[in-house]
């Protein structure tokens, strides 16, 4: 079986209609939404209702911060997400807000951890940017592999038997989206790009592949019309500032 795992949509639905369709032609039909459906771009109830969708026929559907600082408030964040978030919260109908607020934080099937942020201390949303975080994860669980997103930059570790975490470089993967191995001898934790607003320096929609027979990932880029979703964000009633500023964020993959 092959999952497509995808994460941080983030109100691009530009960019979720690219990977699905680019999913379906690679004759993929399991999904794994790992949060963050909403924030960000113009389109949060069109992408809530799509993943609901997904989820009603049998997918995986994790809830991100943003998900929860619809219901939250989203106290903690920078000025910009809030904003987004504020403006977001009123054009969903209470049916899409209840159903992100019972998201569950984690799902577990079998040696496989599915998470939005970090498996150490969910809730807290700790960023995976380094072997020192991805070791708190792979402490706190048990689990042979763990998926999170919440970075917006694809990255890969790995655990050794002895405890030694190792950082894998993968950009050339990345670019090329050929498969990795992920060796039984050790455990897992893949950090999945962002479908909806990329940060590693390329426009591209990013997601991944998991093949569980093979025991395999291959991170993908779909090219989508970006420029759509930047006009649809300069056209909306968010402030012109914020607005241009994601719009400009789209545009450069940061």
């Amino acid at each position: 079986m092959r999952l497509a795992l995808i994460s941080d949509i983030h109100g691009n639905r530009e960019a979720l209609e690219a990977v699905l369709s680019d999913a379906a032609a690679r004759q993929i039909s399991h999904f794994v939404v790992l949060g963050d459906i909403v924030g960000y771009g113009p389109d949060p109830a069109w992408c809530v209702e799509r993943v609901m969708a997904l989820a009603k026929a049998g997918a995986v559907v994790i809830r991100g911060n943003h998900d929860a600082a619809i219901a939250e408030g989203g106290r903690d964040m920078n000025p910009q997400a809030r904003a987004a978030i504020d403006w977001s919260r009123p054009r969903l109908t209470q049916t899409q807000r209840d159903w992100l607020a019972t998201l569950p934080l984690t799902q577990r099937e079998g040696e496989i951890l599915f998470t939005h942020a970090s498996a150490h201390s969910p809730g807290d949303w700790i960023y995976v940017t380094s072997g020192r975080d991805a070791m708190a994860s792979f402490r706190s669980s048990d689990a042979r592999v763990i998926f999170c997103g919440h970075v917006h930059i694809p990255a890969l570790y790995s655990c050794d038997l002895v405890g030694r975490v190792h950082d894998h470089q993968i950009a050339a993967q990345v670019a090329s989206g050929n498969a990795l191995p992920l060796l039984p001898s050790r455990r897992w934790l893949a950090v999945l790009g962002a479908v909806g607003q990329p940060r590693d320096g390329s426009p591209a929609a990013a997601w991944a592949i998991f093949d569980r027979d093979r025991q395999e990932i291959s991170f993908r880029r779909t090219a989508y019309d970006h420029a759509l979703t930047a006009r649809k964000l300069r056209g909306s009633d968010l402030a012109p500032a914020i607005a241009e500023a994601l719009a400009e964020r789209l545009r450069e993959g940061q």
